[in-house]
């Protein structure tokens, strides 16, 4: 057997771990490589991010705004629909009272047309004559289809009120 001088085998063994640093040195720098890749991925990726969270302050503000908007119409609104609702209880209310008139009108001229059609009495009074503000033309029946007519309008006001109202 032939021995290898020690000085031989040692600077083998150097050279044997130099070529094995060599080769992981390759290896590292591929890593940083990578590394510095990814690192350029992550600060686009960042850029990106502050972009859209400044997209999305803008667009918060932008609906703050529009809330405002809506709020302040929904507000303006209300009063109005506050005004209407006020004015349809007058006019219920004045409906109402001309209701109550035509039933005292109704009422009258069934009682005018009751005395007509009850004989006289001998030793009585004359009948009085009709209020000047009915005519002497109208009849019991146009009164009942006027006080009809009259009650089916307040009737569809009423349902037309009920249904704004809802």
């Amino acid at each position: 057997m032939s021995t290898l001088p020690v000085g031989l085998m040692i600077e083998s063994l150097v050279a044997l771990l130099l070529v094995v640093t060599i080769g992981y040195c390759i290896v590292l720098n591929k890593r940083l490589k990578r590394l510095r890749a990814d690192e350029e991925a992550l600060r686009a990726t960042i850029s990106e991010l502050i972009t859209a969270s400044e997209i999305a302050e803008r667009a918060i503000l932008g609906l703050k705004a529009t809330a405002g908007e809506a709020d302040r119409t929904l507000g303006q609104r209300l009063v109005d629909a506050e005004r209407l609702s006020q004015e349809l209880a007058a006019h219920v209310s004045r409906g109402n009272t001309v209701l109550e008139r035509i039933t005292q009108i109704t009422e009258a001229a069934r009682t005018v047309q009751q005395q007509a059609a009850a004989p006289a009495p001998v030793a009585a009074a004359p009948i009085p004559e009709p209020a000047p503000a009915r005519p002497a033309t109208m009849r019991a029946s146009d009164i009942r289809s006027a006080a009809m007519e009259a009650t089916a309008r307040l009737e569809l006001f009423r349902k037309r009120a009920a249904e704004q109202a809802a």
